[in-house]
């Protein structure tokens, strides 16, 4: 399990703080989609979570340690893909060997069927490849190295829309009840086939913190009736769809993005939404 509890950060020149009393935990068995909009602070939040930003006060804790401790046995059990990193000059199979060591449970035939799956050859000249092909090699590496921890920072820029259609393939594939995949985004309907869970975040604030089936039976998407009163609506060649609350009744696919929209829209009516059983 990873934890943040009460956690307070700024940056040092900022005017406020970007995080306060903020507390969130992701439970094994899950591909979270981390949503919020831009300067909501996903990036940052993810780099409290390993470890790599000290906060003011509060903690992130993954498996009962804190992350900052930066103990052998938390950074061989968690793996980082950031929006943007450099490869080394090496080749992929140089690459593999330096670093596959530090993860106990790396696996090679894993590594070759993910490469297979973005049809990428298994050896190649690393800084010889495009930014998509670098996405596809470094995310086949970091998912083969079977971490209980895997988390992306806006893994489908740069991929084109094969690319992205076998990114949800690789995700789908990659995901067992013993780890817990976290995904910030900002192109929601990237990954929305494949998200699980959800968690939207803006202004310091946890807005939504649901599994997918939860909001699919308290809100309904579909096309707005006369007389309705949606939290959000949308216009499309269908006409005008909307977000509505539940009736327990009826279960429509989730449109995330739409999702999205009304949770940033209407925080205390779907908040109410959410908790009036609770």
């Amino acid at each position: 399990m990873l934890s943040v509890e009460n956690l307070k950060f700024n940056y040092r020149k900022a005017q406020r703080d970007l995080f306060d009393n903020f507390s969130l935990e992701l439970n094994e068995g899950g591909v979270y989609g981390l949503l919020g909009k831009n300067g909501a602070g996903k990036s940052t939040l993810i780099y409290l979570m390993t470890g790599l930003l000290t906060p003011l006060a509060g903690r992130v804790t993954y498996n009962g340690d804190d992350v900052r401790r930066r103990l052998p046995r938390t950074l061989s059990d968690l793996y980082l893909v950031p929006e943007e990193f450099e490869l080394p000059q090496l080749s992929l199979k140089q690459y593999v060997k330096l670093n596959a060591p530090f993860y106990p449970r790396f696996s090679h035939d894993d590594m070759m069927r993910y490469l297979d799956l973005f049809e990428m050859e298994h050896d190649v000249q690393l800084r010889s490849l495009s930014m998509g092909q670098k996405k596809k090699v470094f995310m086949s590496f970091a998912l083969a190295t079977n971490t209980g921890l895997l988390i992306m920072d806006e893994p489908t820029n740069g991929l084109d829309i094969p690319g992205k259609s076998q990114f949800r393939k690789f995700i789908a594939q990659g995901m067992t009840d013993d780890k817990i995949i976290l995904i910030s985004t900002h192109q929601v309907r990237d990954i929305d086939s494949i998200l699980d869970h959800v968690v939207i975040i803006d202004n310091s604030r946890v807005l939504l913190n649901a599994s997918v089936g939860e909001v699919s039976r308290r809100l309904a998407f579909r096309p707005v009736q006369p007389g309705e009163q949606p939290l959000y609506v949308q216009q499309s060649v269908m006409g005008t769809l909307g977000v509505m609350p539940g009736n327990g009744e009826e279960e429509t696919n989730v449109d995330m993005e739409m999702l999205f929209n009304a949770t940033l829209q209407q925080p205390e009516r779907v908040n109410e939404l959410f908790n009036q059983e609770k």
